[in-house]
């Protein structure tokens, strides 16, 4: 299949889904994969998948093949050594340019560079063109609300993109010695209350079924008219019961098909969607209407 030209724009007619969470753990200029293989094993086992990692392109043909459109990012972390694989936040941008067909770039930068990530922030919105911005305050080492992160959120928030972040446990560090660190209380999504109050006009995400605090995010979601809920990272037969009720019911416009792939496939997902009691007159907004909208896509 060849290769979209630079400026390609979405056809959303022939989309069938966009998949509002994947990660993107190898650079293109990565020569092989064994490397950041093996720093995604822990991962893979905790989900029970295959360690793999893909670059923006491959990604992108991946997703053409689906049909589908992919939000797509790295987690950027201050005090964490740069993975020699890892792609950029600039790279991804920029191959997402060369896939504009499927690929939607999001950015991240860790609140602890403080002023230096905010103008980061900015060049990455003004000469890079990313359409949102990942957090994960666990990995990340903040809460939500902290005032650390305001500058930040500002800069996100007056550019009108999303800022998505990390809810609930996480697989990163599981199993590992102390967790390998990673503290779960920075994503209870409790704290993102705070953060829909003192910035009314900022479009949130709030990634994965919130396990163990479910009713926090639903309860968000509800009652903040620009919360919405991502429910990538889990099998769908494993969605909780009133998560399942509130996407049928009261949040049917505000939940979100993402997969976290790699660790869940988008075949996988959809196949476990029907195991569930989903309805299908909902199908169409959780796969993409939802996400049009939200992303600025119409």
């Amino acid at each position: 299949m060849t290769e979209p030209e630079t400026g390609a724009t979405f056809d959303l007619a022939n989309l069938r889904a966009i998949d509002v969470h994947t990660h993107v753990h190898r650079s293109v200029r990565a020569a092989t994969t064994a490397e950041s293989d093996r720093s995604m094993t822990d991962m893979a086992k905790y989900f029970k998948t295959e360690a793999k990692s893909y670059t923006v392109d491959e990604l992108a043909a991946y997703y053409r093949e689906q049909r589908m459109a992919a939000v797509t990012f790295t987690i950027d972390i201050k005090d964490k050594p740069e993975h020699p694989h890892a792609p950029s936040n600039e790279e991804i941008a920029e191959r997402a340019r060369a896939n504009a067909d499927v690929i939607i770039p999001f950015a991240s930068v860790d609140p602890a560079r403080g002023a230096e990530g905010v103008a980061w922030a900015r060049r990455l919105i003004s000469e890079h063109g990313v359409r949102g911005f990942k957090f994960h305050p666990t990995a990340q080492h903040f809460q939500p609300n902290d005032p650390v992160a305001y500058p930040l959120y500002e800069v996100i928030s007056e550019a009108g993109l999303p800022a998505l972040f990390h809810t609930g446990q996480t697989g990163a560090g599981a199993g590992t010695r102390g967790g390998g660190g990673l503290r779960l209380r920075y994503s209870n999504p409790i704290y993102l209350d705070d953060v829909a109050v003192d910035f009314p006009d900022l479009t949130i995400i709030m990634a994965h079924p919130s396990f163990p605090w479910q009713e926090e995010a639903l309860s968000v979601a509800l009652h903040k008219p620009r919360a919405y809920i991502d429910l990538s990272g889990w099998s769908p037969k494993y969605f909780p019961p009133i998560l399942v009720q509130y996407a049928n019911t009261l949040l049917k416009d505000k939940v979100l098909f993402g997969t976290d792939f790699p660790v869940l496939t988008p075949e996988r997902w959809l196949t476990d969607l029907e195991k569930t009691a989903i309805r299908d007159e909902i199908k169409p907004g959780l796969f993409k209407d939802n996400a049009v909208r939200v992303l600025g896509l119409a």
